[in-house]
């Protein structure tokens, strides 16, 4: 299904299936690659049910049924088992996996550090994060002729040294690249979903997953004791201790006085280093190469940012880079998947939901689906500029999830891409190699399964 015009780029992503999968069709593919279980009436209908051999699922695509799972009537609505199953290996009882008076307790202790002062304090040190990885290209580019760079490593690293010089003041106790390569081995084992978890076998029987996957949480885990160890020796002395992450859990109380448990504390730090990391690395890695292939959209961007290269570099007023992003967060959301399990019997646009019934939300699918967007899988970054951003409705359009429990570190995450899309664009062109295999595919976040290989050419300000 391609509905896209000839103008416009279609980026790589799964042909709809014309009728939904069988049983064991189904399994087979939520293991292999969850963004290619759809079918063309899940890109076309506002509401669907559907009966599997474990239970009763719906995917809601209407955004008056969104708004009322997670805004309306969110305490009806709850994580359902098998994506806590999925996340809670790595990310225990976190903000991202705890629910109801957990979740809520949490997120109250933690919301200070992410106000629109702090946020926006946080652009300089991202920004000098994003100028260390451009000198390092640079120095690569001129010394090594023909380079070709993975961009999705490099973003990976990036994001993890910006954590270091925002969130973690005094850096993540082990090499940026070890911690990196023990959430990609995560997420090839513990981020693909196990048989025995998708037919609810209990959780005592072993998955393989977790067997071969256990390493590299057990090196995340350490590197985690590691740093609250060392925070909480300067705490304890007086010593002047940064205000980060850190600091702040260590250090938050609830409404009654009480701090985080041992394992809270542990679990939340785990959680903004992995998912801090991962989404905003995927997201950057799509957004250079959307515009690798669309080169009149790239020329408009280096044109905004050259116009303000000499701006402090705080400044974010840019809006062509951000209808950018934004786009590529809608055909390639951080999460592209969210279920939940209702609690009660409930009504959602104009259907009967019964009480234990996996409701989901897609942004993938309701991100791409045809009663909402006009040629919904090309990428047009006009979407967002000027009055068609207002023509947007409101729970169509969910990159960080919505309601109470919207990414916390949403703007976070904006300001950081624009910081980095400001140094490295400024200074470079980044261009896909040619032959190279660009698959999205589902690993927790979507990730290009085979890299992103590019060639990195130097530019000037205000030359193409």
């Amino acid at each position: 299904m391609n509905l896209s015009s000839p103008t416009r780029l279609s980026p790589p992503a799964p042909t709809p299936h014309r009728s939904p999968l069988g049983p064991l069709a189904l399994l087979l593919t939520l293991r292999r690659n969850p963004l290619e279980i759809w079918c063309e009436d899940d890109f076309r209908l506002p509401m669907q049910l559907r009966k599997t051999i474990v239970d009763r699922r719906a995917l809601v695509n209407d955004p008056g049924a969104v708004r009322r799972i997670f805004v309306d009537n969110a305490r009806n609505y709850e994580k359902n088992e098998l994506q806590l199953r999925l996340l809670r290996p790595a990310l225990g009882v976190g903000i991202v996996t705890s629910n109801g008076t957990a979740w809520r307790r949490q997120r109250q202790m933690i919301a200070p550090l992410f106000t629109p002062q702090r946020v926006k304090a946080f652009a300089v040190p991202q920004a000098a994060a994003a100028q260390q990885c451009a000198e390092r290209i640079d120095h690569v580019a001129r010394n090594i002729s023909g380079h070709t760079l993975d961009v999705a490593k490099e973003m990976g690293r990036l994001t993890l040294e910006i954590l270091e010089h925002t969130l973690f003041g005094q850096g993540l106790a082990c090499e940026p690249s070890a911690f990196q390569h023990a959430i990609a081995h995560y997420l090839e084992t513990f981020g693909r979903l196990d048989y025995f978890d998708l037919v609810g076998l209990p959780d005592w029987l072993p998955r393989f997953n977790r067997l071969t996957g256990r390493k590299s949480l057990q090196h995340a885990a350490c590197v985690v004791t590691e740093m609250i160890r060392q925070r909480r020796a300067l705490l304890e002395h007086a010593t002047p201790a940064p205000q980060d992450l850190i600091t702040l859990l260590l250090t938050a109380r609830d409404t009654e006085g009480q701090a985080l448990s041992e394992r809270e504390l542990h679990d939340n730090i785990v959680t903004f280093i992995g998912a801090g990391h991962e989404t905003s690395a995927n997201a950057l890695t799509w957004i250079l190469y959307l515009l690798a292939r669309s080169p009149a959209w790239r020329r408009r961007v280096e044109t905004e940012i050259d116009a303000h290269a000499h701006e402090g570099p705080e400044f974010t007023d840019l809006p062509v880079t951000r209808a950018v992003i934004e786009e590529t967060l809608r055909l390639y959301p951080p999460i592209p998947m969210m279920s939940r399990v209702a609690r009660n019997d409930d009504v959602l646009s104009g259907v009967a939901i019964t009480a234990g019934t996996i409701v989901t939300v897609a942004p993938y699918v309701l991100h791409r689906h045809q009663t909402l967007w006009s040629d919904p899988h090309a990428f047009d970054p006009e979407r967002f500029l000027g009055a068609a951003r207002e023509r947007i409705e409101r729970h169509a359009y969910i990159p960080f999830g919505a309601g109470a429990r919207v990414c916390i570190g949403m703007s976070f995450a904006m300001t950081e891409m624009l910081m980095v899309l400001r140094c490295l664009l400024g200074r470079f062109r980044f261009d896909l190699v040619p032959g190279h295999r660009v698959v999205p595919q589902v690993r927790v976040a979507i990730r290009p399964q085979y890299g992103m290989m590019m060639r990195v050419s130097q530019r000037e300000a205000g030359h193409p």
